[in-house]
């Protein structure tokens, strides 16, 4: 037996699948310029050969900085094609930048460009359908596919073989589970995979005379032995290997697979948001807050007025709040409370609250008190959406309350939610409010996507206006 090596790593491996997109992406910048010139014959010159070779290399960086090239396998087209469409975007940017400083800016004609930046991406997004497509239909003809079977009876290992059973494109046809351990011990398998192939003997007999092609170990991580023990039989097999981590024993947050150094680490808890997806939420915000900053500023200004002449005080109030990563921010609002409270301890706004200034029910009712929260979206501080903060205070009372409660502060707050949209808004005077709350923070973070964000937008309207649990 062979000593483990720690220096061993775990390689990307440049697959042809990838190769094959890459090419094709190469070959539709190019067919999109043809297009041009075939449409335009006076942009064809002896820059033009130049001029796509820059583009792809652009384009091949680009693509590389979202994720364009990864597995796609069991991943709806559309994130493909979003992926895809900004990739191509960031290209023409950096393409036009590029034009701009240097001897091929007047080669091509605005109308020329437009033509080229619309034609790439439709042969693009054409091949790759044709692609998927082929894919599917040689999975179902049996071409190109292989045999697994699952060792460990158990909820991961069920819940492994309905994702693999979703996404036929992987190619894997199940043939059924094995486990050493008697029935009492293992879970109860659902009738339509319910198909026990015995021991582990038999799996490696199976896998010595080929019958399974991939073998997929699903035992916790506790059963360390076991799960030694069965890899040293698989190695005097030609079966492919992979041990499925019993991560769910833990709660996750937007678990993802890294390497450092070619060493394999997988995360528990993290942001989601990095790369192209960070600058992405980060543009969104920006734009909107600027023009909902232009529609808003009359309003803005009446409502500091109104403040002003009602009661006595400053118009706005800061508060210490929790930003990301638990680094405290002063939250802006319209002071809609005769008193600013922001000690050790406060108390939460209830209905008909005897601290409400003449119209501060009216402000919080309608939630105009939070419109100042727009220059902490400006500043980097908060987004349009995510968790809403709490005070300081109740944050540190909920934090030793509620499992995971500081988990929400993995993401920038929100002026609006997943959980004011889903009717967690006003007091929560029972520790189950706030802990409904948590669980909508915590699926906002793992779902994050733009769209939902923009969706929440939208929601976020209809729900101010219902006026419903706000005070």
């Amino acid at each position: 037996m062979t000593d483990p090596n720690p220096r061993q790593q775990i390689k990307h491996q440049e697959t042809w699948p990838r190769l094959l997109m890459k090419s094709l992406d190469a070959i539709a910048i190019v067919v999109g310029l043809m297009v041009l010139i075939t449409w335009l014959p006076e942009a064809n010159s002896k820059s033009t050969i130049v001029i796509s070779l820059v583009a792809i290399g652009l384009f091949n960086m680009a693509a590389e900085f979202v994720g364009l090239y990864r597995s796609w396998r069991g991943i709806r087209f559309e994130r493909e094609a979003s992926c895809s469409m900004i990739a191509w975007a960031i290209t023409f940017v950096l393409l036009a930048g590029l034009g701009h400083f240097s001897i091929y800016s007047t080669e091509l004609s605005r109308s020329g460009l437009i033509l080229w930046f619309a034609t790439t991406p439709v042969v693009s997004l054409s091949g790759r359908i044709f692609y998927r497509w082929y894919h599917s239909w040689s999975q179902a003809k049996g071409i190109n596919t292989r045999s697994y079977a699952v060792v460990g009876i158990n909820e991961l290992g069920i819940h492994l073989v309905r994702n693999i059973n979703a996404a036929p494109d992987l190619g894997l046809r199940f043939l059924g589970y094995y486990d050493d351990r008697p029935k009492e011990r293992t879970a109860e398998l659902p009738d339509d995979l319910s198909v026990n192939l015995g021991r582990l003997d038999s799996l490696i007999a199976s896998a010595k005379a080929g019958k399974v092609q991939v073998i997929f170990i699903s035992l916790p991580m506790r059963a360390e032995a076991r799960i030694r023990r069965v890899i040293q039989e698989l190695a005097d097999t030609t079966a492919s290997v992979y041990i499925v981590p019993d991560l769910f024993v833990f709660q996750m947050l937007n678990s993802r697979w890294t390497d450092i150094q070619g060493l394999p680490v997988v995360s528990v808890f993290e942001n989601p948001l990095f790369g192209v997806d960070g600058i992405l939420k980060r543009t969104v915000d920006v734009t909107l807050a600027c023009l909902a900053l232009v529609l808003l500023f009359v309003p803005m200004g009446i409502v500091a007025l109104a403040v002003k002449l009602t009661s006595k005080g400053p118009v706005f109030f800061r508060q210490k709040r929790y930003g990301l990563d638990g680094k405290e921010i002063l939250v802006w609002k319209f002071r809609s409370m005769k008193v600013q409270e922001n000690g050790n301890w406060i108390r939460q706004a209830t209905r008909n609250d005897e601290r409400l200034t003449p119209i501060g029910g009216f402000l919080r009712n309608t939630s105009l008190d939070e419109l100042p929260q727009i220059f902490n979206v400006l500043s980097g501080q908060m987004s349009l959406v995510g968790p809403r903060p709490h005070a300081n205070a109740h944050n540190e009372f909920y934090r030793s309350q509620i499992e995971g409660y500081m988990l929400r502060h993995k993401v920038k707050p929100g002026i609006t939610g997943l959980a004011q949209v889903n009717g967690c808004r006003g007091e929560t005077e029972t520790l189950d409010k706030m802990e409904k709350r948590v669980v909508f923070d915590h699926q906002y973070i793992r779902e994050w996507s733009i769209w939902l964000d923009l969706r929440i937008i939208a929601q976020t309207f209809m729900v101010v206006f219902s006026r419903r649990n706000a005070y």
